[in-house]
């Protein structure tokens, strides 16, 4: 019954092909910000303060003068223990429609807490980071220019946020060919999106995030083998094993390793894998090789505001 469920929801997403295509848009190339808050919001982003041994700041998981996240399945944290999932790039986050590979929290205020927290990651407490900031004259009077309550738990998440909604990258190739620029694509790279369509990839890959704003179960023909029960831990519903939220593939060339447990090195391996766990139809080489050239061309610019970004201290 579970498997048919699924079936039903791909025939369902598959039928309707046309238009997940015209929901394809461009990434904005601005988004509506507040300057001061971003600024407070990057200079924590890349201070060690947060964390409980003052050595790992978000920049330390999140690498933003390459992809946004990590270039191994598994990070570790500060006490070297290692996370449960692959780590996910936080550039255009803003568009996910939940944050974390099993969606448990709404939206990037919920998550920027989250890793500061975790016993795993940078295994502090909210009271102590508190108070670390509010011992530090810098940061309790940039809290204070922007907040009457200065430093709280609501007003750091926030500013934190407020940053992480600048980590957008327009203008990759394929947003000016959907921008109506036609030669931004080559042959290769438009018979790729046509086979990206019809073999059912933008199913679930869809959205102005190409991704990111829907679950699904990773194994819908045959068991994927996955350790992690993703929504089913948040739920503990049947159903929901194995779901997890879709990635984006926005800057998926330089997001390896894939999926939610690393176990893809190259995008030719990813597409594979989704070919037999998720569409259970082979690929042959040649079509496997133009939708890698599509995906390449999703590649967006960096924004601006990261280019002088350093993790504070190193």
């Amino acid at each position: 019954m579970q498997k048919n469920y699924f079936l039903s929801l791909l025939c369902f997403a598959l039928c309707s092909s046309t238009l997940f295509a015209a929901n394809l848009v461009p990434i904005p190339t601005q988004i509506k910000v507040d300057e001061k808050k971003v600024a407070l919001g990057k200079k924590l982003f890349a201070d060690p303060i947060l964390s409980k041994d003052k050595t790992f700041s978000c920049m330390t998981c999140h690498n933003l003068q390459t992809n946004g996240a990590d270039t191994v399945a598994f990070t570790k944290g500060v006490t070297g223990e290692q996370g449960l999932f692959n780590v996910p790039t936080v550039y255009n986050a803003v568009y996910n429609f939940r944050q974390f590979w099993d969606g448990h929290v709404k939206n990037l205020q919920e998550q920027a807490i989250e890793p500061i927290t975790n016993p795993v990651e940078m295994a502090n407490s909210l009271g102590t980071v508190l108070e670390d900031l509010k011992r530090s004259k810098t940061y309790s009077a940039l809290f204070e220019a922007l907040y009457e309550d200065g430093i709280t738990k609501d007003n750091l998440a926030e500013v934190l946020a407020e940053f992480e909604k600048t980590l957008i990258t327009p203008n990759s190739s394929f947003d000016k060919y959907l921008r109506g620029d036609m030669k931004a694509l080559n042959e290769h790279e438009i018979e790729g999106y046509r086979l990206f369509k019809t073999m059912g990839c933008i199913s679930c890959h869809n959205g102005v995030n190409i991704g990111g704003n829907l679950y699904n179960k990773f194994g819908i023909y045959q068991n994927a083998k996955s350790e992690e029960l993703g929504r089913y831990n948040i739920t503990h519903r049947e159903e929901d094993k194995y779901v997890f939220k879709v990635p984006s593939l926005r800057n998926v060339a330089l997001t390896a390793p894939y999926m939610h447990d690393g176990r893809a090195k190259t995008l030719e391996a990813a597409v594979n894998i989704m070919t037999q766990y998720q569409l259970g139809h082979p690929m042959d080489k040649e079509d496997l090789h133009r939708i890698v050239d599509f995906l390449n061309t999703l590649t967006g610019e960096l924004p601006e505001i990261v280019k002088d970004m350093r993790v504070e201290g190193q």
